[in-house]
């Protein structure tokens, strides 16, 4: 009998619902080493996965961007830093060729980073409910809440337009009251142009 002719059904992690809120990121940080506080705000901020994150050199940021190309589907990315991660970066010691570092100042493992995120996840209280990768469509849905447009999203955090939708149609699209609230003051300042136009 050959144990690989009939192989079990593939897992399939579905993860698209598991967003990162406000209060779960400033709980995380409220008890995260400033290692950990660090890899949490440069996913956030870039919306890019865990294993290019560690892997990220100090010599891809300029001050301006962070370029890298992504290791899952070879696609060149230049996201645009923020102000917020600006100070973070440029405020950071560079004690080695990785921007991210753990305690001693060494470049993470994946098996050392997972130990150490998922102990700050614990001491947050939020250990069985988000991972790390979960910042990644959390980034998506900040910018969809700023008013960013699908493609927007896409050439920011790299995924596909139709990652991108998938994501805010299963987490965010008709979940979120402010989504909804800006939508309705669209309309109404769009009734009261129309309004004027027909006064005249």
């Amino acid at each position: 009998m050959n144990p690989c002719q009939r192989g079990g059904r593939l897992y399939e992690a579905d993860r698209a619902e598991k967003i990162w809120t406000e209060d779960d990121i400033a709980r995380l940080l409220a008890v995260a080493s400033p290692d950990i506080a660090m890899a949490a705000l440069l996913a956030l901020w870039t919306g890019q996965r865990q294993g290019d994150l560690l892997r990220l050199p100090w010599s891809a940021y300029d001050g301006k961007y962070i370029r890298l190309r992504q290791s899952k589907t070879g696609r060149r990315v230049t996201i645009p830093v923020s102000k917020r991660l600006k100070a973070i970066l440029d405020a950071a010691n560079r004690i080695s060729t990785q921007i991210l570092t753990n305690a001693n100042g060494r470049p993470w493992t994946s098996d050392g980073f997972r130990a150490s995120w998922g102990k700050a996840c614990f001491k947050a209280g939020l250990a069985d409910d988000l991972h790390f990768h979960d910042l990644r469509g959390s980034a998506v849905v900040r910018l969809a809440l700023a008013d960013a447009t699908v493609p927007q999203i896409a050439t920011f955090t790299g995924h596909s337009l139709k990652d991108v939708e998938a994501i805010l149609d299963k987490h965010y699209l008709g979940r979120d009251v402010r989504l909804a609230e800006d939508a309705v003051r669209k309309l109404e300042r769009k009734e009261k142009r129309t309004k004027t136009v027909k006064c005249r």
